[in-house]
């Protein structure tokens, strides 16, 4: 039996403190069948909401002080679990379920997720959309706060001082020369980071992710961009927003990534190699391992691992196995696999559901399947998904991770898919659930429809 849960690794500047009573179910003792009648507080209790109605839509005002969750945890309380109810393992009088000596599951309430920070945060990685001028004041203002206000180190990408709005700035050049810079995969500033503040939309979020393929630091995501699903904080009052989460005071969810193993043949490649001997496609250079048949890469993603037909004029034709066991063959343009916080993103628009990011879970979903009853389903967090191309394929594959590294995929290699021990820890406006619901109702228009009007007097009577 496989039990999975979302932690952060040891060592980490992020505590996930609890407000409430940590659900722990040990496996480790025999089962009495004849022990006191179960009771669960999630089935028997009454969720309890300190503020009067729930919010639709985003709220008019972005300032913290006016947020529930990010004041007073006495304003705020949530009595019910977002975990469902410990399940009864005695079944009858006489049945039991077989237990693991072996195994303790510790559980930990969603709602009960809150940022805590063990010593003072004093670097900030500041993520900033490239190529936008509107972008250039918040950037400016944001930075001049954090390093004069706070007294913080602020690192940014090199190309982001490379725009000529900064360059020739010259009331911004004392700023300028305080910065820590770095290059996408030349430097690693993965134990360097307190936490992360993107200006933008989802895409500076997805960046973020892919910048730490290990513990990922907090991060706080200011809606300046297009669509703004995933980014929830507006600009406007920045300064009290960004001290609240300073001082630690901030609910957060735990947005799930995958894990992701490529293993190739091994092929002549053409091409430059960075660095770190990975090509500009994300692929191991050959020759790096010349003991081994093969060579393998790694990868985090927070949105989707999508394979599909790349150019080719036919269908694709790949196999996809879950722990070990052929389930079925996608035969059509493709097949995405996401996380929860991907359900929202490609997946959506193929068709899938919309999963809440604390629901632990994997989405598969046929692109155009040349079948009308591929629906798309959801597996455990916990399976290991395999995808291979069939025997029978006419034509390779394509992959690509968070709509990056993309790179094409032959006969013989594979993609191993599960989920990920880091997850990236989003800091909410609210709550997870409402942040959710809002972005839901104000980016996607989720039910959005003209209302039915009410029968009058007369017309009831037929």
């Amino acid at each position: 039996m496989r039990h999975t849960h979302q932690c952060l690794p040891d060592g980490s500047s992020l505590l996930s403190t609890m407000e409430m009573e940590q659900e722990k179910i040990s496996l480790g003792k025999e089962m009495n069948p004849d022990s006191a009648s179960y009771r669960c507080s999630a089935c028997h209790g009454d969720e309890d909401w300190s503020y009067g109605n729930p919010i639709r839509g985003r709220a008019k005002s972005r300032s913290l002080s006016a947020s529930p969750a990010l004041g007073s945890t006495k304003e705020f309380r949530r009595t019910r679990s977002l975990h469902g109810p410990c399940p009864v393992t005695t079944f009858g009088p006489k049945a039991c379920m077989l237990q693991n000596p072996k195994t303790i599951m510790h559980i930990q309430d969603p709602a009960s997720q809150r940022l805590t920070w063990n010593k003072s945060p004093k670097s900030v990685l500041v993520i900033k959309k490239i190529r936008d001028a509107s972008l250039l004041q918040p950037f400016k203002a944001l930075c001049v706060y954090l390093m004069e206000e706070n007294n913080m180190i602020v690192y940014v990408e090199k190309k982001v001082l490379e725009d000529p709005a900064i360059v020739n700035d010259e009331h911004f050049g004392a700023v300028k020369k305080k910065f820590c810079t770095f290059r996408e995969d030349y430097d690693d500033i993965s134990n360097q980071i307190d936490f992360i503040i993107c200006l933008g939309g989802d895409g500076t979020l997805l960046y973020a992710s892919s910048l730490f393929q290990g513990s990922v630091p907090p991060v706080m995501a200011f809606h300046l961009g297009s669509l703004g699903f995933l980014t929830p904080f507006n600009f406007e009052n920045f300064q009290s927003q960004v001290t609240q989460v300073i001082e630690g005071n901030a609910a957060i969810v735990l947005r799930s990534r995958l894990k992701v193993k490529v293993v190739k043949e091994l092929r002549e490649k053409k091409g430059p190699v960075l660095q770190n001997g990975i090509d500009e496609n994300g692929v191991l250079a050959p020759g790096l391992d010349k003991d081994s048949p093969k060579h393998m890469v790694n990868y985090q993603v927070l949105n989707e691992v999508v394979i599909d037909r790349g150019p080719s004029s036919y269908l694709s034709n790949v196999d996809v196995y879950l722990d070990g066991h052929l389930i079925t063959t996608v035969q059509g343009d493709g097949v995405i696999v996401s996380t929860p916080t991907g359900s929202t993103a490609y997946a959506a628009a193929a068709g899938a559901s919309m999963i809440h990011p604390n629901v632990p879970a994997i989405m598969i979903t046929p692109i155009c399947p040349h079948s009308l009853s591929f629906r798309p389903i959801v597996v455990p967090a916990g399976v290991e998904l395999k995808i291979m191309l069939s025997p029978e394929a006419r034509n390779t594959a394509w992959v690509s991770f968070d709509g990056r590294k993309r790179q094409e995929i032959c006969h013989g290699d594979s993609i191993s898919i599960t989920t990920s021990c880091y997850p990236l820890p989003s800091i909410c406006f609210r709550d997870p659930v409402s942040d959710w619901f809002e972005s839901l109702a104000e980016c996607l228009h989720w039910n959005v429809r003209k209302k039915q009007n009410h029968f009058t007097g007369e017309e009831e009577e037929f």
